[in-house]
């Protein structure tokens, strides 16, 4: 099961238990079991599709409940 939380101004966190992702090219990426990644948002991140930061340098601003 997955667990999903949006952040405000900032990433995705999935706590997911064998969950894959896959990336725009087909490509498979496998998540470790009981692991939490940061999913990008903004677009900025140089290690798309995860989060690196980037958000804050790009003066993303995003409120989920609105």
């Amino acid at each position: 099961m997955a667990d999903i939380k949006v952040h405000t101004d900032g990433p995705y966190v999935i706590n997911a238990s064998g969950l894959k992702l896959t990336a725009s090219d087909g490509s498979e990426i496998e998540l470790p079991a009981g692991s939490a990644v940061a999913l990008c948002r903004c677009g900025a991140s140089a290690n798309k599709p995860f989060c690196d930061g980037g958000h804050k340098a790009a003066g993303f601003s995003h409120d989920p409940t609105s």
